[in-house]
């Protein structure tokens, strides 16, 4: 079975005013179909980078990306905006839903981008998502409206939105108390079972890695 994410010898450094950091230096993540896999590590070791360059957000000095066994940056801007809507889901430790639209526009956000859907079966499917996630009565209600743990099932919802191979989560109960993050996150793995995604998650909570097929360390720049 073909890896959905082949990520290899990825490098990735900021030039700061007085000094150069290095933040990944070769690191390499394989992900199954199916597959949920936590990256750990220490504050500062770079596990955010690492999801957005694999997630097509940031793209690294050296290495590649494979999603679906496509290189990601070996596309234009244009295409690789097209495979990342299609292909990735993202879930945020701060959400990121836009606050001028409601839940309903919000979760249609990557459909949207990715237009392989009309305007009413784009809306059904927002509205099952919402469902699912037990927001349907807050559909026309916008993020300010919601709590932290209703707005992180949003999120989810909108992650889901195109069917995606690949479901990113950045410290997703980052945000949350205890009880209502692990609701958020047990909400994420079931939905993220259902439907087959691979999931790859970030975090400091060994709860949340617990809960996944595999871990894998972010040290100086590599995956151990």
């Amino acid at each position: 079975m073909n890896p959905v994410l082949e990520a290899s010898s990825l490098h990735k450094r900021y030039h700061l005013p007085h000094k150069t950091v290095d933040v990944l230096n070769g690191a390499d993540l394989s992900v199954r179909p199916g597959e949920r896999v936590a990256i750990v590590g220490r504050s500062g070791a770079g596990k955010s980078t690492l999801l957005h360059v694999v997630g097509g957000l940031d793209r690294p000095d050296q290495g590649e990306v494979l999603v679906g066994g496509e290189s990601i940056y070996g596309l234009g801007g244009r295409e690789r905006s097209a495979l990342r809507a299609r292909n990735i889901g993202f879930v945020f430790q701060s959400y990121h839903l836009l606050p001028e639209m409601d839940l309903e526009e919000n979760v249609m956000l990557p459909a949207m981008a990715s237009r392989h859907l009309g305007r009413p079966a784009m809306r059904a499917r927002a509205l099952h998502l919402l469902k699912l996630v037990g927001l349907a009565d807050r559909a026309s209600h916008t993020p300010l409206e919601l709590s932290g743990g209703e707005q992180q099932r949003a999120a989810i919802a909108r992650a889901l939105m195109n069917e995606p191979m690949l479901l990113l989560a950045d410290e997703p109960t980052g945000n949350l108390d205890r009880s209502t993050g692990l609701e958020a996150l047990h909400m994420l793995f079931a939905l993220a079972k259902e439907s087959g995604h691979a999931l790859v998650v970030v975090t400091h909570s060994q709860e949340v890695a617990d809960v996944c097929d595999r871990t894998v360390r972010l040290e100086n720049g590599v995956l151990k």
